[in-house]
């Protein structure tokens, strides 16, 4: 990474940490300076505007998200036919690796997750930053593959409605009641909590 580069990387990280604690409102030129500890004005000496701001942390957001997937593969079955014997087992299986990757966004990766949810809305106003955001798409290879692999009949389509249901399943637990009555993130039964429902959601996809 050049140096430009790393500076731009260490600009967008601190700006996901003030998205996260005060959404779009919170995030200003000054305030970044402020939070990465750089002299003022070094934000807008290299990302002149907002939306160049904004732009450098929906593009940080999609490379960390590329990042951590790639280094946390989700489990999967043997390709079919072998996947059509797939039992109780396998399923716990997945459904765990899924749990542990939903934990880590709950707690390490929670600012990130935050933060994703900020531009996401702001995307809606700003098409642009959706393309840029893809880490959806990236998900939902990955979601779709694992699907194929445990036999399901239609993975590419209820690999899709997998990922809305995990995402809406991390919203829960981020804002909303879930937050409150769930289980603390990061402990054991706050994964077993989630590998249950997760673990519910593999056996209607795949009949199992």
């Amino acid at each position: 990474m050049s140096g430009r580069a790393a500076r731009v990387a260490r600009l967008a990280d601190a700006a996901v940490e003030l998205l996260a604690e005060g959404g779009m409102r919170g995030l200003t030129h000054r305030a970044v300076d402020a939070r990465a500890g750089m002299p003022p004005g070094t934000t807008s000496a290299y990302l002149r505007t907002r939306q160049a701001l904004i732009e450098a942390v929906v593009q940080r957001l999609a490379d960390l998200d590329r990042a951590d997937l790639a280094a946390h593969e989700l489990p999967t079955a043997p390709p079919p036919p072998a996947a059509a014997a797939l039992g109780p087992d396998g399923l716990d299986q997945l459904a765990a690796g899924v749990a542990d990757v939903l934990d880590r966004w709950l707690t390490t990766g929670r600012s990130r997750a935050l933060a994703r949810y900020a531009c996401l809305l702001e995307a809606v106003h700003r098409p642009e930053l959706r393309r840029i955001l893809d880490h959806g798409t990236a998900l939902r290879v990955q979601a779709r593959d694992l699907l194929a692999r445990a036999g399901a009949p239609d993975p590419r389509r209820q690999g899709d409605q997998l990922v809305a249901f995990i995402d809406g399943l991390l919203f829960d637990r981020l804002v909303g009641a879930g937050a409150l009555s769930a289980p603390p993130p990061g402990t054991p039964a706050s994964r077993e909590d989630l590998r249950a429902g997760v673990r519910t959601l593999l056996r209607a996809f795949t009949g199992a």
